[in-house]
């Protein structure tokens, strides 16, 4: 398991953890945003009535409305990044990372706009009759590049499970886990028939669930967050001169928490501010292809809300709830996970200035550390001559050894720092979170007491449940493009059975796997879109002519 996360993060380091793919992501959003004088600002509130069906028009094709499309598009993002990734997010970077999200989704609300707009544009009729697009359509039918819209139709089916199926559900069972002591095979079993019973029925029952989803969900999270916000208001502002204040000069280690540099904070920042609203992935315009829209650039409008949405108001809630709380600089109690665990060949302190320097040198690689190789002796479930256990980033304390829920004794073998596997024995102890748990932790910090996880629980089990609602259709149209509809069946049955398997996989393994995929689809689709940048000026033009002479007494902007 060690050996494929290595694998698996080895090939994310080039692609999307990469500093290249980061930059080519903002870099085309804030293109968009300058090319088209600011849309996100200037186009705002007529996308919100556009959404109310303001600019419909008898006979418009299509499957689903303007608010259903935008429903099963913010379904499919609103998920575990705003609960896990934006825990994740902080983590890895501290508080900068949130203000780098904020910014992913500012640019990537044009980004979103164009790539809507311009998928919307070449839409088609599937052979089932149903609306078929996404940005292989554009790919093929504009562009010519059929081979670039096959490699991103198999970049959507593969991240139909690294993003939408798989850690989605590995976010739920383990929130249901941590909260209800429910089994992973009990949580899976019954989601993935639930999921069945959707997803079979395509589009059309597909946004009915989740326009009744979204908004109720949403509803319900807002109300668990504002009470830890309010209880902690005292450091509320502290928290956000945080979030802007360490932007350039990188956070300070605060009690467990090393420190983070700033371009680990940039870095992780956008790369969960795009896994969290997917702006440039190229995953909405395939949800926002179905809606009944005459004219593209009114869809694209819609979809400029998603990053408005997700990100900015629901990401920006949850890292407000982690720093005002304080639980993201606290050691907990923990179950290690193996992928997050190393053990070093020595002893150092979090205490003292030199051992904690070494460390974040360490976590930086700016210097390797000697680690551990050989083995341990155990008494009862205390490591005798205990070196220094390193745990989600931070110093382990109270550690000790399990093996089938009782203390073990005898020996445990390490290499390279890594623990080497026996059946049924884990370690625990206290150490930095990070993901769903962190979070879960987070909104016990209110008038809720410990009622406050069962919040977290029910808004990671609707937020990810739906968002794997919305992948399954992602997906299915890229079947339907790359085989035809009679081979989306096939593709139901294997994503169903991915989601129940994910269920109880290790959650650092899937998040790795996340960040490929991503990458996977938004580097041809990023390609494509700035290969249509004059079209999609003219695009912009055209429909501010159209909406001026239907609304004429109404102020337009200036395409």
């Amino acid at each position: 398991m060690n050996r494929l996360n290595d694998i698996l993060s080895l090939i994310d380091g080039y692609i999307g953890g990469s500093q290249w793919f980061v930059y080519f992501l903002l870099g085309t959003g804030i293109f968009f945003t300058i090319y088209l004088k600011f849309p996100q600002f200037r186009y705002l509130k007529h996308s919100l009535r556009i959404v109310r069906g303001k600019f419909d028009r008898e006979g418009d094709k299509g499957d689903t409305s303007h608010f259903q499309a935008l429903t099963t598009a913010l379904s499919g993002t609103v998920g575990t990044g705003n609960i896990a990734g934006v825990a994740l997010a902080i983590h890895l970077g501290g508080p900068a990372a949130l203000f780098w999200m904020l910014v992913t989704a500012a640019v990537g609300m044009t980004t979103k706009f164009v790539e809507v707009t311009l998928s919307h544009k070449y839409r088609e009729v599937a052979q089932d009759g149903s609306i078929a697009g996404g940005p292989m359509y554009y790919m093929k039918n504009r562009l010519n590049l059929r081979w670039l819209a096959v490699i991103f139709a198999i970049a959507t089916v593969l991240s139909s499970f690294g993003t939408g199926s798989l850690p989605q559900i590995n976010s739920i069972s383990n929130s249901l886990f941590e909260t209800f002591g429910l089994n992973h095979f009990i949580t899976g079993g019954v989601l993935a028939i639930l999921l069945g019973a959707v997803i079979i029925g395509g589009i059309k029952r597909i946004a009915k669930v989740t326009s009744t989803l979204v908004p109720f969900m949403a509803i319900v999270y807002f109300l668990g967050a504002f009470a830890v916000i309010l209880y902690n208001a005292e450091n509320l502002i502290p928290s956000i001169k945080a979030i802007f204040g360490d932007v350039f000069t990188g956070t300070a280690a605060a009690g467990g928490f090393l420190g983070g540099s700033i371009a680990f904070a940039f870095n992780r920042g956008v790369n969960r501010g795009l896994f969290s609203n997917e702006a440039g992935q190229g995953s909405a315009p395939i949800a926002h292809a179905a809606a009944r829209a005459h004219e593209p650039v009114s869809e694209g409008l819609v979809a400029l809300l998603e990053p408005f949405i997700d990100t900015i108001i629901i990401c920006t809630l949850t890292g407000l709830v982690l720093l005002s709380s304080g639980v993201w600089t606290e050691k907990h109690d923990n179950k290690f996970q193996e992928a997050d665990l190393v053990v070093f060949a020595g002893n150092y302190d979090d205490k003292v200035e030199k051992d904690r320097v070494a460390l974040l040198d360490y976590l930086s690689e700016k210097q390797d550390l000697p680690l551990l190789i050989g083995s341990l002796n155990v008494t009862d479930g205390i490591i005798e001559n205990q070196p220094t256990v390193f745990h989600a980033r931070s110093v382990a304390e109270d550690v000790k050894v399990w093996v089938n829920d009782q203390p073990f004794s005898g020996k445990i073998e390490f290499n390279n720092g890594k623990l080497v596997s026996q059946d049924n024995l884990y370690l625990t102890g206290k150490s930095l979170m990070h993901s769903a748990p962190l979070t879960t932790v987070a909104f016990t910090r209110s008038w809720f007491g410990d009622y406050g996880k069962y919040i977290v629980a029910f808004g990671l089990l609707m937020f990810a449940f739906s968002t794997a609602i919305s992948w399954s259709y992602y997906g299915d149209r890229a079947v339907t493009y790359l085989f035809g509809s009679k081979y989306v069946i096939f593709y139901h049955i294997i994503y169903v059975i991915g989601f129940f398997i994910a269920s109880f996989t290790d959650t650092t393994i899937i998040w790795t796997l996340s960040g490929i995929t991503i990458a996977l689809m938004t580097i041809p689709n990023l390609f494509g879109i700035l290969s249509l940048a004059k079209e999609m000026k003219t695009e912009v033009k055209k429909f501010w002519e159209e909406y001026a002479l239907r609304y004429p007494d109404e102020k337009v902007p200036k395409g």
